[in-house]
């Protein structure tokens, strides 16, 4: 299929030619998987949960211990401070401990690959009545940090509903582009190797550009096979930590 390309000032310049079948998860017509979708995004959410939401008791609520009336004589139920749960501002009668509660759900590799790229696919078959929902740029920088510059660029592109910027690997190219959109309303800022489907499904729009698009379709995340564990993309060799020891008298501390 092809994606219209557009420059900084909204208008398209060219056509992207991008595999559909690279991106399908399913053997649908249009090629979407919605259950893998919704497994990967309940997932996202999941793991961004810290676990530590905690509640107060009435011995941690912090007032007055007075008592709020005397004991008899009023006809009323006997209270002592309004730390009491039933009262406003109280504390929680079974309060929630602070032991931090592990909410991490996983995913195979390939799983999560192949649904990043089917939510990317659904970017670009859109939804009814919007169209594509993607919008490639073929050089997304700026010359200067200015925000009015980004506002009228998010304004060219026909941006009604958020949107989620797709921020170039080379930081010193995305600068510019972080440091003029990061207070616009309804605009998030993602780096390109942290481009999930929860980013995605969680934005109307996705603005990324051609190079950084290419890279992505072509990198880590598209090894959705059995090369992912053979000859996986972005692997690091690991450097010995301990330095080689010299074998011999000498290295023993003999004599020679």
């Amino acid at each position: 299929m092809d994606v219209p390309v557009y420059n900084m000032q909204g208008a398209e310049v060219g056509k992207m030619s991008i595999d559909e079948s690279a991106l399908s998860a399913s053997y649908s017509d249009d090629g979407l998987n919605p259950a893998l979708i919704k497994q990967a995004y309940v997932m996202y959410h999941a793991n961004r949960r810290q676990g530590t939401a905690a509640t107060l008791t009435r011995s941690m609520v912090s007032g007055s211990t007075k008592k709020m009336y005397k004991q008899k004589g009023t006809g009323r139920a006997r209270h002592a401070t309004k730390k009491a749960p039933q009262f406003r501002g109280g504390g929680r009668a079974f309060a929630k401990d602070t032991s931090r509660e592990n909410f991490q759900l996983e995913m195979p590799r390939k799983m999560r690959r192949k649904a990043n790229r089917n939510a990317l696919l659904s970017k670009i078959l859109g939804s009814e009545g919007f169209g594509s929902e993607i919008r490639v740029i073929d050089d997304l920088a700026l010359g200067a940090p200015k925000t009015k510059d980004f506002v009228s660029f998010v304004d060219s592109l026909n941006l009604d509903r958020s949107a989620l910027v797709v921020l170039s690997s080379d930081a010193a190219k995305a600068e510019n582009v972080r440091l003029s959109a990061r207070n616009v309303a309804d605009v998030t800022l993602c780096p390109v190797d942290q481009m999930t489907c929860f980013e995605m499904l969680n934005h109307r729009y996705l603005v990324i550009g051609k190079s950084e698009l290419e890279s992505w379709l072509s990198g880590p995340s598209s090894q959705t096979g059995k090369e992912a564990r053979l000859s996986p993309m972005g692997r690091q060799e690991k450097k010995s930590q301990r330095p080689a020891v010299k074998r011999g008298a000498k290295a023993r501390g003999g004599a020679e």
